[in-house]
């Protein structure tokens, strides 16, 4: 019989996100001897082990990651876990009740899938978001879809984001390994620096793999939001972080190189678009200009060290070769 490892990774989390997280756990309809509960604590303030009970689940453990970052955590959580099947909860996140058993359902019936994750991350909003803002909410990791999406290949419609992502077990060995080789790692958040990608990441590893991902409306998760997350600053930030962080995965994994223009041609573009685009949509011009510069950088330094013996191949063919030792 198959099992889930259910991984929460927690930084400083909200003391009442995290208590409707567990919560929501306790109400899944999925019997507990089918799966099992991992809190990491990844280097707060103030130690969960001591200040969360989990008791009231008979296979659920306490881990301690001192590492500070998400991909530290989520990869300690990959280490410790003991389930054919992963499934990783932010801290905000509150799961439908039945997510378990949809997810495990999924596990079982489609084994050609590596990934797969929710199609309705429905958010909930401490504070009602400013109107001139709400074109940046996407990166806050909401979607809806009305059905299924699938593909074998890789498609970022198909792609499930890091908010209640499953993985099947061969998928997070094969990261593993290729975070241990890699010289272009791709960093989720840690500390203030709001860079990520490694959801993204695990399913580019499985679509290596021959395996497919996907995202279910069925799997339905409430996306706790708090007010600091919806100021002007915190979501321009988002906005750049994000874009180097995809110019960084679409270099590795596809070999596509940021913005290449000529100079002449990027001046004439910035010259057109100061004069023509206002507000929002000037501010996330200019971030995705400052995300080419900050992406070509890391590159370039890169090549630089592989080309004087200090570094190693970097993209599919590397990747591959990673992906294949699960």
């Amino acid at each position: 019989m198959s099992s889930i490892s259910v991984i929460i990774c927690a930084h400083n989390p909200r003391p009442h996100y995290l208590r409707r997280v567990l919560e929501a756990l306790r109400r899944q309809t999925l019997p507990v001897d089918r799966w099992e509960l991992l809190l990491v604590d990844n280097a707060s303030r103030q130690p969960l082990a001591g200040e969360w009970d989990l008791s009231w689940h008979p296979g659920a453990r306490h881990i301690l990651e001192s590492e500070l970052g998400l991909s530290a955590a989520r990869r300690r959580g990959m280490r410790e876990a003991v389930g054919d099947t992963l499934l990783f909860v932010d801290d905000d996140n509150e799961l439908a009740e039945g997510y378990l058993a949809v997810g495990m359902r999924i596990a079982e019936g489609w084994p050609q899938l590596g990934t797969w994750g929710s199609g309705a991350l429905v958010p909930e909003y401490e504070v009602p978001p400013a109107e001139r803002l709400r074109r940046l909410l996407y990166l806050l990791a909401i979607r809806e879809v009305e059905t299924a999406k699938w593909a074998n290949v890789f498609q970022i419609d198909a792609c499930p984001w890091g908010a209640g992502i499953f993985l099947r077990r061969s998928v997070a060995e094969a990261y593993r390994v290729l975070a241990r080789e890699e010289d272009l790692p791709i960093s989720d958040r840690k500390g203030a620096a709001l860079t990520s990608g490694g959801d993204v990441e695990l399913s580019y590893v499985a679509c290596g793999m021959g395996l497919g991902i996907g995202v279910v409306p069925e799997l339905k998760v409430t996306h706790l939001i708090p007010k600091e997350r919806l100021s002007h600053d915190y979501l321009m930030r988002l906005h750049e972080g994000i874009a180097i962080s995809t110019r960084l995965i679409l270099y590795k994994w596809e070999k596509a190189l940021p913005n290449t223009r000529s100079l002449p041609m990027r001046y004439l573009a910035i010259l057109k678009n100061f004069a023509t685009l206002r507000g929002i949509e000037r501010e996330t011009y200019f971030s995705n200009m400052r995300a080419d510069r900050a992406a070509r950088k890391i590159i370039d330094e890169l090549a630089g060290a592989a080309r004087s013996g200090h570094g190693g191949d970097v993209g599919p063919k590397a990747v591959q070769h990673s992906a294949g030792l699960s």
